[in-house]
């Protein structure tokens, strides 16, 4: 059952095409790291089916300090590092059920 915290949903699109593959598997890589830190318990990546280039990120982390210390993290700067995607648009919102 899902709880209360802090979600986000990021928008994220391929920069380059040809990279596709190296960042599908990179952003699989992230969220198998990410999950595994304190205070995230959802970190889960969807690939738009009409667009391979596009993908989500759905996110849940205990509160907004969990949150910022993965932008800290050596696994999320070394995918940013990578400059593999980009961000089209996120979204941070509350538990309503």
């Amino acid at each position: 059952m899902l709880q209360p915290g802090f979600y986000i949903t990021a928008e994220l699109r391929v920069k380059d095409e040809r990279k596709l593959e190296e960042a599908k598997s990179a952003l699989t890589a992230l969220c198998l790291e990410t999950e595994k830190e304190p205070g995230c318990s959802l970190f889960t990546l969807h690939q738009c089916s009409e667009e391979k280039g596009r993908f989500l990120l759905w996110e849940r982390f205990d509160d907004e300090a969990a949150f910022k210390q993965h932008f800290e993290e050596p696994h999320t700067k070394d995918y940013l590092a990578k400059d593999l995607t980009e961000i089209i648009q996120v979204f941070k919102s509350n538990l309503v059920l």
